[in-house]
């Protein structure tokens, strides 16, 4: 039997994606919705059985505030965080305010079936490898802890970061290669080099990826974007 739920998420391409993806398994989407500041009224007055929240940034404070509101006012919504590569503050965080599992953004569409229908029975929707590497990292800490953001930012030159950031905010090549001043056939081949280098197969899981690990947050506040038109010379 089918699951009546609620997709939110800060993206509102991603939320529609999953949702729609989620009706063609056979479930009832009562609501695809952005931003997640509005979560909990939303969730208040539909009152699915499961609320899948996604967020790009588990560990900020307030993140979870929606999810704590929910447990007051519908306890028995069961709400499953979609989220990036966790910390241990991050899954902390999410268990604490409520929620009833907590699935990592790359997961397959079978995975994250999976977790609802656990939530929607009671049980704790989580992948073991998950909480074993969010208890090896409190027990052993890095000196110097990573994240995923930071670490693909690394492995994208300056103009990758950009044509990223652009396919993220839904523009096509023709777009892409107006607003960098470069030809088509260059933006296509940065877009190609960008879905390689994340691994992914779509413009449309590149900013899914993207935006659950942060990366497009990080790119702002780092000042990846090169600023102005592309020029001829000009490194990355």
């Amino acid at each position: 039997m089918g699951v009546r739920l609620m997709v939110v998420d800060d993206h509102r391409l991603l939320a529609e994606a999953l949702a729609s993806a989620l009706k063609l398994r056979g479930h009832r989407v009562l609501a695809a919705a952005a931003p997640t500041s509005g979560t909990a009224e939303l969730v208040v007055s539909r009152a699915p059985e499961v609320c899948l929240f996604g967020t790009a940034s588990p560990a900020a404070p307030g993140a979870f505030d929606p999810i704590v509101r929910i447990g007051q006012e519908r306890p028995q919504v069961a709400v499953v965080v979609l989220g990036p590569v966790p910390s241990p503050r991050g899954i902390a965080a999410a268990f604490a305010a409520g929620a009833a599992g907590y699935v990592r953004h790359d997961e397959r569409i079978e995975g994250v079936e999976r977790a609802m229908l656990k939530a929607r029975a009671g049980e704790c929707a989580i992948a073991p490898q998950l909480l074993r590497g969010a208890f090896a990292e409190l027990l052993d800490p890095v000196a110097q802890p990573d994240d995923e953001g930071r670490r693909l930012l690394r492995i994208l030159t300056p103009r990758e970061a950009e044509v990223l950031v652009r396919v993220a905010e839904g523009e096509d090549t023709r777009l892409i290669a107006a607003g960098m001043g470069i030809a088509p056939s260059t933006a296509r081949t940065h877009v190609q080099r960008v879905l390689m280098k994340l691994g992914v197969g779509s413009r449309l899981e590149a900013s899914a990826f993207a935006a659950r690990t942060g990366l497009l947050e990080r790119v702002a506040r780092d000042g990846g974007i090169p600023q102005g038109p592309y020029v001829p010379g000009r490194t990355g």
